[in-house]
């Protein structure tokens, strides 16, 4: 009985050691997604992580979503197993909204991977920031602007700021910022002709250059829509 209870045991501890390999041994996925998320030839400007989408797959046990970060200058970029997924904005992620996709009739958007693949994903932004100048006088960045409201239906917002953010690092919004200037939606005169001013502080260690762009606050938005960042010698 001692012997068979042994063999037992030695039969149990293959298996599992077998297991164990074939699970070390499973490749992970390998196909690279990219794109940017974009307004007709033009990416859509961010705060970096905060704005997702997800992607679902079918067909593997419990069905969760792929979680895919946006980067600060509208881009993302994930690692895929081939197959077919669905791409979905959750509610509320984003300065913009999602487009009606042709093939699904909704705004899910069909996404085939099959090797390395790079899809720009269209949406339609509340507002658009045009023509950013950046200028430096006397430790002050001066940011000049124009701003076009895009969606004018019933589902339209006013704007709640404009902001100009300067940063120490490329990482460049309302966690990272040491200097601001902000103009409320409410004051703005002239949608084509936004300026604002923010001087920049001492910086310990010193450093001759500073980030910068400009960010809009949407009504009922979360997430604000921004200039790219631009890199300021001074």
């Amino acid at each position: 009985m001692k012997i068979k209870l042994q063999y037992i045991a030695c039969f149990l501890t293959g298996m599992l050691s077998l297991a164990s390999c074939q699970y070390d041994n499973y490749s992970p996925p390998s196909s690279k997604f990219s794109g940017a998320i974009m307004y007709k030839d033009d990416s859509i400007n961010v705060s970096y992580n905060n704005v997702n989408f997800q992607l679902w797959q079918s067909g593997f046990g419990k069905l969760t979503p792929i979680n895919v970060s946006v980067d600060q200058n509208g881009s993302f970029s994930a690692l895929l197993f081939n197959g077919d997924y669905k791409l979905v904005f959750p509610s509320g992620q984003g300065p913009f909204e999602s487009l009606i996709n042709s093939k699904t009739n909704s705004d899910t958007i069909p996404v085939h991977i099959q090797g390395n693949t790079n899809l720009d994903i269209q949406v339609l932004p509340y507002y658009i920031i045009l023509n950013p100048q950046f200028s430096v006088s006397d430790s002050t960045v001066t940011a000049t602007c124009k701003v076009e409201k895009i969606i004018n239906d019933s589902t339209a917002q006013d704007i709640q700021n404009i902001v100009l953010y300067l940063s120490k690092t490329f990482f460049d919004d309302g966690r990272t910022s040491i200097s601001t200037a902000a103009v409320n939606g409410g004051n703005i005169a002239d949608m084509n002709n936004i300026s604002l001013s923010a001087r920049i502080p001492v910086m310990i260690p010193t450093q001759h250059y500073i980030f910068a762009r400009i960010g809009l606050q949407i009504n009922h938005v979360e997430d604000m829509i921004f200039s790219p960042v631009v890199k300021i010698n001074y």
